[in-house]
């Protein structure tokens, strides 16, 4: 019996060492970020600075650094996240209420595509954009945006809708109602947490999206942020490590507010109570 029980031990604790490696790897980034922030003098190393000073933040905070990128961000990112959601609760209606044969190839055609590198496909796309006269143009960056994150958009959509009962559209069907007037009042009132997780899936990567809108933006005013986070990468391998952590830190405050604003949105789940009855 003991040796058993000494042999679970010792898987136990190697289970928790591995976590605890797994922890301080991720754990390792996240302090350097915040020590270099506040330290005039970082570096790679991983210190606490011996002087903490904001004069990093002061730094950044510049209607050229951060104020200008970080608008258009919101503004590439918000838009195309609208037009996402806006498309996949449009694509995945019909996927979700109607059987056909062809739904299932269709949505493993959709899954590849999802899988397909994104450089693969931006030559012959800056062609196309130069072409229609939307290259440089923040509408255009915004489109191609969302077409890039709708595919799998659409399957998420597509499985948080059939958590919809079919009984309460046909109620609506009954007192008149159309597909459009069921999808918008019925439907998606009830998917609030898909659609949330929708939005925030899209949002997430679309913020972080550094390829597209370096490849079709040019004009140095309309670049977002994730792009100008270059502007602290000198020549000859210089970098402004501290202005880089406060930069990102700044950074990736919209998408943790994001977060933490419809967290209890996402936790609530779908609440159909009082809708069916019997």
């Amino acid at each position: 019996m003991r040796p058993l029980l000494a042999r679970r031990t010792r898987h136990r604790l190697a289970a928790d060492a591995a976590l605890l490696v797994v922890v301080a790897a991720f754990a390792t980034p996240l302090l350097w970020l915040l020590f270099a922030s506040v330290d005039s003098e970082a570096g790679l190393r991983v210190r606490a600075p011996v002087s903490p000073t904001l004069e990093n933040f002061s730094a950044v905070l510049t209607d050229d650094i951060a104020f200008t990128p970080m608008l258009n961000s919101l503004l590439l990112c918000g838009s195309a996240t609208a037009l996402t959601v806006t498309c996949a609760a449009l694509a995945a209606y019909p996927l979700s209420r109607f059987r056909s044969r062809f739904n299932r190839p269709y949505l493993l055609t959709l899954l590849f595509s999802s899988c397909l590198p994104l450089t693969a496909v931006m030559v012959p796309v800056y062609g196309l954009f130069v072409q229609v006269d939307l290259i440089d143009t923040m509408y255009g960056t915004a489109v191609f945006m969302a077409t890039t994150q709708l595919p799998f958009a659409i399957w998420l959509m597509k499985n948080f809708m059939d958590g919809v009962p079919k009984s309460l559209e046909e109620a609506a069907w009954t007192d008149g109602a159309g597909w459009l007037q069921t999808l918008t009042r019925v439907v998606l009132p009830l998917m609030g947490p898909g659609i949330a997780v929708v939005g925030i899936y899209s949002f997430v990567l679309l913020w972080g999206n550094f390829f597209v809108p370096f490849m079709l933006l040019l004009s140095p005013e309309q670049l977002p942020a994730s792009v100008t986070v270059f502007t602290f990468f000198g020549n000859f391998g210089q970098v402004a490590y501290g202005q880089l952590a406060a930069f990102s830190i700044l950074y990736s405050t919209p998408v943790i507010l994001l977060y933490a604003l419809i967290a209890r949105r996402l936790g609530a789940g779908f609440t159909l109570g009082g809708a069916v009855k019997g």
